[in-house]
Protein backbone atom coordinates (compact mmCIF):
# COMPACT_ATOMS: atom_id res chain seq x y z
CA UNK A 1 0.00 0.00 0.00
CA UNK A 2 1.36 3.54 -0.91
CA UNK A 3 1.93 5.79 1.74
CA UNK A 4 -0.34 8.23 3.19
CA UNK A 5 -0.31 11.21 1.04
CA UNK A 6 -2.51 13.87 3.44
CA UNK A 7 -1.06 12.98 6.77
CA UNK A 8 -1.48 15.21 9.58
CA UNK A 9 -1.77 16.62 13.19
CA UNK A 10 -4.75 18.06 14.22
CA UNK A 11 -5.97 19.92 17.55
CA UNK A 12 -9.17 20.82 19.16
CA UNK A 13 -9.27 23.27 22.58
CA UNK A 14 -11.91 23.20 24.87
CA UNK A 15 -12.39 25.14 28.01
CA UNK A 16 -10.18 22.61 30.27
CA UNK A 17 -8.53 20.46 28.30
CA UNK A 18 -7.39 19.71 24.34
CA UNK A 19 -7.35 16.84 22.21
CA UNK A 20 -5.11 15.76 19.80
CA UNK A 21 -5.20 13.26 16.76
CA UNK A 22 -4.08 12.26 13.39
CA UNK A 23 -6.10 13.06 10.16
CA UNK A 24 -6.10 12.02 6.32
CA UNK A 25 -8.52 11.82 3.41
CA UNK A 26 -10.22 15.05 1.48
CA UNK A 27 -10.45 18.49 3.56
CA UNK A 28 -13.42 18.53 5.99
CA UNK A 29 -16.73 19.13 4.67
CA UNK A 30 -20.20 19.59 6.46
CA UNK A 31 -21.20 15.66 5.73
CA UNK A 32 -18.19 13.78 5.11
CA UNK A 33 -16.17 13.06 8.51
CA UNK A 34 -15.71 9.77 9.63
CA UNK A 35 -15.01 9.89 13.36
CA UNK A 36 -12.15 7.14 14.64
CA UNK A 37 -12.08 6.29 18.18
CA UNK A 38 -9.27 4.29 20.19
CA UNK A 39 -9.41 1.63 23.24
CA UNK A 40 -8.52 2.13 27.05
CA UNK A 41 -4.39 2.47 27.31
CA UNK A 42 -4.08 2.63 23.13
CA UNK A 43 -4.00 5.87 21.01
CA UNK A 44 -5.23 7.57 17.48
CA UNK A 45 -2.01 5.74 16.25
CA UNK A 46 -4.38 2.42 16.52
CA UNK A 47 -5.86 3.30 13.27
CA UNK A 48 -2.28 4.16 11.20
CA UNK A 49 -2.40 0.59 9.51
CA UNK A 50 -6.08 1.85 8.10
CA UNK A 51 -5.33 5.04 6.97
CA UNK A 52 -3.55 4.03 3.76
CA UNK A 53 -6.60 1.84 2.96
CA UNK A 54 -9.29 4.58 3.69
CA UNK A 55 -7.27 7.25 2.04
CA UNK A 56 -7.06 4.67 -1.57
CA UNK A 57 -10.61 3.31 -1.13
CA UNK A 58 -13.01 5.90 0.41
CA UNK A 59 -11.89 8.55 -1.55
CA UNK A 60 -14.36 11.41 -0.29
CA UNK A 61 -14.05 11.20 3.58
CA UNK A 62 -12.04 13.24 6.03
CA UNK A 63 -10.87 10.50 8.45
CA UNK A 64 -10.10 11.86 11.90
CA UNK A 65 -8.46 9.71 14.71
CA UNK A 66 -8.18 10.99 17.94
CA UNK A 67 -6.62 10.77 21.50
CA UNK A 68 -8.59 10.51 24.18
CA UNK A 69 -8.18 12.72 27.23
CA UNK A 70 -5.19 11.67 29.01
CA UNK A 71 -4.15 9.70 26.45
CA UNK A 72 -1.60 9.71 23.21
CA UNK A 73 -0.72 13.81 22.42
CA UNK A 74 -4.26 14.79 24.56
CA UNK A 75 -3.72 16.57 27.88
CA UNK A 76 -4.80 14.84 30.54
CA UNK A 77 -7.91 16.19 33.13
CA UNK A 78 -7.44 18.16 35.52
CA UNK A 79 -6.74 16.83 39.31
CA UNK A 80 -9.97 17.85 40.09
CA UNK A 81 -11.27 15.70 36.96
CA UNK A 82 -11.92 11.94 36.75
CA UNK A 83 -12.38 9.65 33.90
CA UNK A 84 -15.41 8.29 34.28
CA UNK A 85 -17.06 6.67 31.41
CA UNK A 86 -19.84 9.11 30.90
CA UNK A 87 -17.40 12.06 30.78
CA UNK A 88 -15.98 10.91 28.10
CA UNK A 89 -19.45 10.92 26.32
CA UNK A 90 -19.74 15.06 26.72
CA UNK A 91 -15.87 14.83 25.57
CA UNK A 92 -17.42 13.70 22.15
CA UNK A 93 -20.38 16.06 22.70
CA UNK A 94 -17.97 19.56 23.02
CA UNK A 95 -15.96 17.80 20.07
CA UNK A 96 -18.90 18.23 17.80
CA UNK A 97 -19.54 21.71 18.92
CA UNK A 98 -16.06 22.62 18.19
CA UNK A 99 -16.41 22.02 15.20
CA UNK A 100 -20.03 22.48 14.23
CA UNK A 101 -20.05 18.86 13.09
CA UNK A 102 -24.08 17.97 12.62
CA UNK A 103 -23.80 14.43 11.96
CA UNK A 104 -20.44 12.00 11.39
CA UNK A 105 -19.87 8.31 10.79
CA UNK A 106 -17.91 6.56 13.82
CA UNK A 107 -15.64 3.90 13.74
CA UNK A 108 -15.13 2.90 17.26
CA UNK A 109 -12.32 0.12 18.72
CA UNK A 110 -12.98 -1.23 22.31
CA UNK A 111 -13.23 0.87 24.92
CA UNK A 112 -13.99 3.80 22.26
CA UNK A 113 -16.93 1.76 21.07
CA UNK A 114 -18.63 1.49 24.38
CA UNK A 115 -18.69 5.51 24.54
CA UNK A 116 -19.62 5.28 20.81
CA UNK A 117 -22.90 3.35 21.67
CA UNK A 118 -23.66 5.59 24.20
CA UNK A 119 -22.89 8.81 22.78
CA UNK A 120 -24.97 7.57 19.72
CA UNK A 121 -27.76 6.43 21.83
CA UNK A 122 -27.82 9.75 23.86
CA UNK A 123 -27.23 11.94 20.67
CA UNK A 124 -28.69 9.98 17.45
CA UNK A 125 -29.03 12.79 15.49
CA UNK A 126 -25.48 13.10 15.71
CA UNK A 127 -24.10 9.72 14.38
CA UNK A 128 -24.96 8.33 11.22
CA UNK A 129 -23.36 5.01 11.18
CA UNK A 130 -21.48 3.25 13.81
CA UNK A 131 -18.88 0.69 13.13
CA UNK A 132 -17.86 -1.44 16.17
CA UNK A 133 -14.04 -3.26 16.19
CA UNK A 134 -14.45 -5.76 18.87
CA UNK A 135 -16.53 -4.09 21.16
CA UNK A 136 -20.19 -4.56 21.50
CA UNK A 137 -22.53 -3.87 24.67
CA UNK A 138 -21.12 -2.22 28.14
CA UNK A 139 -19.18 -3.39 30.58
CA UNK A 140 -21.88 -3.90 33.72
CA UNK A 141 -22.66 -5.15 37.00
CA UNK A 142 -25.58 -6.53 39.16
CA UNK A 143 -27.48 -3.80 41.12
CA UNK A 144 -26.48 -5.64 44.27
CA UNK A 145 -22.43 -4.98 43.42
CA UNK A 146 -23.12 -1.28 43.44
CA UNK A 147 -21.39 -0.29 47.16
CA UNK A 148 -18.76 -2.20 46.94
CA UNK A 149 -17.82 -0.42 43.30
CA UNK A 150 -18.02 2.56 44.90
CA UNK A 151 -15.74 1.45 47.81
CA UNK A 152 -13.06 -0.14 45.18
CA UNK A 153 -13.59 3.01 43.17
CA UNK A 154 -13.10 5.58 46.16
CA UNK A 155 -9.91 3.60 47.69
CA UNK A 156 -8.29 3.43 44.03
CA UNK A 157 -9.12 6.80 43.44
CA UNK A 158 -7.55 8.06 46.91
CA UNK A 159 -4.56 5.97 46.17
CA UNK A 160 -3.67 8.24 43.64
CA UNK A 161 -4.17 11.23 45.17
CA UNK A 162 -1.85 14.15 47.35
CA UNK A 163 -3.26 12.98 50.87
CA UNK A 164 -2.14 9.45 50.17
CA UNK A 165 0.95 10.40 48.73
CA UNK A 166 1.82 12.94 51.86
CA UNK A 167 1.37 9.36 54.28
CA UNK A 168 3.96 7.64 52.60
CA UNK A 169 2.12 6.35 50.12
CA UNK A 170 3.81 7.71 46.70
CA UNK A 171 5.13 5.48 43.39
CA UNK A 172 8.46 6.65 41.57
CA UNK A 173 8.35 7.11 38.06
CA UNK A 174 8.72 3.97 36.12
CA UNK A 175 11.13 4.56 33.23
CA UNK A 176 12.02 2.46 30.23
CA UNK A 177 15.85 2.56 28.97
CA UNK A 178 14.96 2.50 25.42
CA UNK A 179 11.61 2.57 22.93
CA UNK A 180 12.06 -1.10 22.18
CA UNK A 181 11.73 -1.74 25.75
CA UNK A 182 8.57 -0.34 25.94
CA UNK A 183 7.23 -1.91 22.90
CA UNK A 184 8.25 -5.39 24.59
CA UNK A 185 6.46 -4.39 27.63
CA UNK A 186 3.64 -3.78 25.63
CA UNK A 187 3.29 -6.75 23.64
CA UNK A 188 4.03 -8.41 26.69
CA UNK A 189 0.90 -7.60 28.24
CA UNK A 190 -1.51 -7.61 25.07
CA UNK A 191 -2.02 -10.09 21.69
CA UNK A 192 -0.34 -6.98 19.66
CA UNK A 193 2.64 -7.80 17.26
CA UNK A 194 5.43 -6.25 17.15
CA UNK A 195 5.04 -3.92 14.31
CA UNK A 196 1.58 -2.72 15.87
CA UNK A 197 2.44 -2.23 19.15
CA UNK A 198 5.45 0.19 18.16
CA UNK A 199 2.85 2.37 16.51
CA UNK A 200 1.28 2.69 19.68
CA UNK A 201 4.32 2.85 22.08
CA UNK A 202 5.92 5.67 20.04
CA UNK A 203 2.87 7.95 20.44
CA UNK A 204 2.43 7.43 24.11
CA UNK A 205 5.69 7.71 25.54
CA UNK A 206 7.71 10.93 26.49
CA UNK A 207 11.55 11.26 27.17
CA UNK A 208 12.75 12.14 30.22
CA UNK A 209 15.83 12.89 31.88
CA UNK A 210 15.26 9.54 33.64
CA UNK A 211 14.32 7.73 30.14
CA UNK A 212 11.23 7.15 28.49
CA UNK A 213 7.69 6.95 30.21
CA UNK A 214 3.99 6.20 29.47
CA UNK A 215 2.71 10.10 28.34
CA UNK A 216 -0.78 8.42 29.51
CA UNK A 217 -2.51 9.72 32.48
CA UNK A 218 -2.05 6.98 36.01
CA UNK A 219 -5.47 7.57 36.71
CA UNK A 220 -7.00 5.50 33.64
CA UNK A 221 -6.08 2.75 35.71
CA UNK A 222 -8.29 3.73 38.45
CA UNK A 223 -11.10 1.27 38.97
CA UNK A 224 -14.11 3.12 38.13
CA UNK A 225 -16.41 4.31 41.11
CA UNK A 226 -19.60 2.63 39.28
CA UNK A 227 -20.76 0.44 36.68
CA UNK A 228 -24.11 0.44 34.31
CA UNK A 229 -26.47 -2.39 35.34
CA UNK A 230 -27.26 -4.38 32.40
CA UNK A 231 -30.85 -3.46 32.04
CA UNK A 232 -29.43 0.43 31.84
CA UNK A 233 -26.92 -1.16 29.20
CA UNK A 234 -29.73 -2.96 27.34
CA UNK A 235 -31.68 0.61 27.33
CA UNK A 236 -28.71 2.33 25.72
CA UNK A 237 -28.59 -0.26 22.67
CA UNK A 238 -31.87 -0.06 22.30
CA UNK A 239 -32.26 3.37 21.61
CA UNK A 240 -29.52 3.41 19.29
CA UNK A 241 -31.16 4.19 15.72
CA UNK A 242 -28.11 4.64 12.99
CA UNK A 243 -26.71 1.69 11.50
CA UNK A 244 -24.15 -0.22 13.26
CA UNK A 245 -21.95 -2.56 11.88
CA UNK A 246 -19.76 -5.14 14.05
CA UNK A 247 -16.32 -6.51 13.23
CA UNK A 248 -14.46 -8.83 15.74
CA UNK A 249 -11.79 -11.19 15.70
CA UNK A 250 -11.70 -14.63 16.30
CA UNK A 251 -9.36 -14.59 19.48
CA UNK A 252 -10.94 -11.26 20.71
CA UNK A 253 -11.97 -9.93 23.97
CA UNK A 254 -14.38 -12.61 25.72
CA UNK A 255 -16.81 -9.97 26.51
CA UNK A 256 -17.57 -9.56 22.75
CA UNK A 257 -18.48 -13.20 21.81
CA UNK A 258 -20.60 -12.50 25.15
CA UNK A 259 -22.11 -9.76 24.14
CA UNK A 260 -23.22 -10.66 20.75
CA UNK A 261 -24.59 -12.88 21.82
CA UNK A 262 -26.68 -10.76 24.45
CA UNK A 263 -27.12 -7.47 22.80
CA UNK A 264 -27.11 -8.46 19.00
CA UNK A 265 -30.82 -8.72 18.61
CA UNK A 266 -31.64 -5.46 20.41
CA UNK A 267 -30.18 -3.17 17.95
CA UNK A 268 -32.49 -1.53 15.74
CA UNK A 269 -30.12 -2.40 12.71
CA UNK A 270 -27.14 -4.48 12.93
CA UNK A 271 -24.87 -6.91 11.38
CA UNK A 272 -21.89 -8.53 12.41
CA UNK A 273 -18.46 -9.78 10.52
CA UNK A 274 -15.95 -11.94 12.15
CA UNK A 275 -12.28 -11.99 10.80
CA UNK A 276 -9.53 -14.11 11.74
CA UNK A 277 -7.19 -12.42 14.44
CA UNK A 278 -7.10 -10.72 18.13
CA UNK A 279 -8.58 -7.93 19.71
CA UNK A 280 -7.06 -5.14 17.43
CA UNK A 281 -8.17 -6.71 14.14
CA UNK A 282 -8.11 -3.31 12.39
CA UNK A 283 -4.63 -3.17 13.06
CA UNK A 284 -3.79 -7.23 11.86
CA UNK A 285 -6.07 -6.75 8.78
CA UNK A 286 -6.57 -3.26 7.78
CA UNK A 287 -7.37 -4.31 4.34
CA UNK A 288 -10.00 -6.82 4.96
CA UNK A 289 -11.54 -4.11 7.89
CA UNK A 290 -11.48 -0.96 5.26
CA UNK A 291 -13.41 -3.19 2.84
CA UNK A 292 -15.71 -4.10 5.01
CA UNK A 293 -16.24 -0.88 6.35
CA UNK A 294 -16.56 0.86 2.54
CA UNK A 295 -19.47 -1.38 1.50
CA UNK A 296 -21.19 -0.66 4.81
CA UNK A 297 -21.13 3.10 4.68
CA UNK A 298 -22.14 3.29 0.67
CA UNK A 299 -25.24 1.16 1.88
Amino acid sequence: MSPINTLEEVKYSFDTMSLQGIACGKQETNDNVVLCLHGWLDNAASFLPLMPYFEAELTNKRFIAIDWPGHGNSSHKSLDAHYHFIDWVYDLLQLFEVNQWQQVDIIAHSMGGMVASAFAAAFPEKVKSLVLIDSIGFISNEAEQSTQQLRDGMLSRFKGSSLYNKQGGAKKKRYHESIDSAIKARVNVSDLQFEHAKLLVERGLIKEAGGYRWRSDARLRNTSPYRLTLKQAEQFIRDIKCPVQLIYGTDGIDMVSSGLKHFGDIFQDFSSVELKGGHHIHMEQPQKTTQLIKQFLVK
